[in-house]
């Protein structure tokens, strides 16, 4: 059975449709990829944040030590 000019036709509009139907499922899928990539990097990004502002309240905290070490000394 031969296909008819309208069922070639068909076959192809048909088959267009479905490639555009998994390149959008692929492009969400990715973007959901993306998004969880984004989610975790906000998570780091927000630990490291915490402990870099530990670290400077250590730093502030040794250099008052020092200031008030060094004043004692000077005094005497």
């Amino acid at each position: 059975m031969a296909l008819t000019v309208e069922g070639v036709t068909l076959s192809i509009i048909v088959g267009t449709l479905a490639a555009i139907v998994y390149s959008l499922r692929i492009l969400v899928i990715m973007e959901r990829r993306i998004a969880r990539m984004d989610m975790n990097l906000e998570a780091i990004v927000k630990q490291i944040m915490r402990e870099e502002l530990k670290i400077e309240r250590e730093e502030r905290n040794i250099a008052k030590k020092l200031s008030t070490i060094t004043k004692k000394k000077k005094k005497r």
